[in-house]
């Protein structure tokens, strides 16, 4: 008696449509069906994060009629599922034959080939009512308090996650869609970050706390409109206590998933002078006094306020760096972000370093402009857990801009411009059609 083939389907979906149960219905024709379900920090390394837990989606395939067994897939490549279960089948949709997804079916067919393996492609299901569903699971995630969570989800996870600026709805929507692929796997920005320098800078004003929090709560809107990513907010100095609680409140109800607060006092000057100019360290129990207050004022256990310390910064040196960063943990901060203007590392590893001996699970965050040349993996290794790129949207954007206004000017009319320049059609195609 032949012995029945064992094959092997990858799934990442949140909902489960008409589509997915007649591929697994043929799929289960071919012999035993294992579906591997890829996990949550998968998923959310090359599409957006999933609706439902990994252990939803797990219980949700496995109910359905002609699927064997159900194991986790740790990462989008099939490598180590078909060198695990030496599959004589693996099914796919045929979206997989062209795109991003077809260096991963070079790698299947090459692994299968190596034992007579085959691929079977069926067609993909294309129905108006299934982009629907797809949806309506985006337009769920960009809701608050599904939003809100995510960053401390993604933390769980114990991936590093990465930030970008953006300062408007279109720069949210480039965070939003851009992935590079890479091999066989993907990677796109974890979140956004809503920077009180580009945020004032976009309205052509200067970073001292000019624009209020009403305005920008409005950069918020129009970014959560249209994104589903979690939004980590620079809150400054936090402003008087009497008002941060008001600001971690909104923050909150806006779906934020955390916001930043600095150490200082006074009218803000940006860190990036230094000591260049006069800028005045608020007192370790002054600053603790309005952690504990937001942490109280908050209603979701869901938000988290980060403790940004500008010792490096203003000099002060590494033990009142790590003395501030005790006391702000021990005063309910969830999270250190440690600041420095220097292009060398070595002051950042040596805080990472020491904090690290004393506590292995504060969440530490760090914002590369000056020491750019060091690399993600590096800093998760040594113990960083957020990395923060907090201006280069605006930084790109404004020299763009000027290149095209000076080459218009020199040449008297747009035709010399139009090479640089990205057609508008594909701006709109950045625009989702409804939110």
């Amino acid at each position: 008696m032949e012995k029945e083939k064992t094959v092997y389907m990858c799934f990442s979906t949140s909902m489960i449509h008409g589509g997915h149960i007649r591929i697994i219905r043929e799929a289960a024709t071919y012999g035993r069906l294992i579906a591997g379900i890829l996990t949550d920090e998968v998923v959310a390394s090359y599409r957006q994060y999933p609706l439902v837990s990994f252990e939803e989606r797990k219980a949700l395939i496995a109910g359905i009629k002609g699927v064997a067994e159900v194991v986790p897939q740790d990462e989008l490549s099939y490598r180590k599922a078909i060198e695990t279960y030496h599959p004589d089948i693996v099914v796919h949709g045929d979206d997989w034959l062209t795109g991003f997804q077809r260096k991963l079916r070079d790698e299947v067919e090459a692994l299968l080939a190596a034992y007579g393996g085959k691929i079977v492609d069926l067609p993909f299901s294309k129905e108006q009512e299934y982009a629907e569903l797809e949806g309506r699971a985006r337009a769920a995630l960009s809701l608050p308090d599904r939003r809100r969570g995510r960053l401390r989800k993604l933390l769980h996870m114990g991936k590093l996650v990465t930030a970008m600026e953006a300062h408007d709805g279109l720069t949210g929507l480039v965070v939003e869609n851009t992935i590079v692929h890479e091999g066989a796997g993907a990677r796109q920005f974890d979140a956004m970050w809503i920077s009180s320098l580009c945020d004032s800078t976009a309205k052509g004003k200067p970073d001292i706390e000019l624009v209020d929090m009403t305005s920008r709560f409005r950069t918020i809107d129009d970014i959560t409109e249209v994104t589903t990513k979690p939004i980590i907010f620079d809150g400054d100095t936090g402003g008087l206590t009497e008002h941060f609680v008001y600001t971690v409140r909104s923050l909150e109800k806006l779906g934020v998933s955390a916001v930043i607060i600095e150490d200082k006092k006074g009218l803000k000057k940006n860190s990036l002078f230094g000591t260049e100019v006069r800028q005045t360290q608020a007192t370790i129990e002054e600053f603790s006094a309005k952690i504990r207050a937001g942490k109280k004022a908050q209603k979701s256990p869901d938000f988290m306020i980060i403790a940004r310390i500008e010792s490096l910064i203003l000099e002060k040196g590494m033990e009142d760096a790590l003395a501030r960063a005790r006391a702000f943990v021990a005063a309910g901060a969830d999270g250190i972000m440690i600041h420095s203007r220097k292009k060398d590392p070595a002051e950042i590893f040596a805080f990472v370093e020491q904090f690290r001996a004393e506590d292995a699970r504060t969440p530490l965050v760090v914002v590369p402009t000056s020491f750019d040349a060091v690399r993600e993996e590096e800093f998760h290794a040594r113990g960083v857990n957020i990395v923060i790129y907090a201006n280069q949207l605006m930084r790109a954007e404004v020299p763009a801009m000027q290149r095209t206004a000076e080459t218009i000017l020199q040449h008297h009319r747009a035709l010399e411009a139009d090479a640089s320049l990205m057609p508008f059609k594909d701006i709109i195609r950045l625009i989702p059609g409804e939110i």
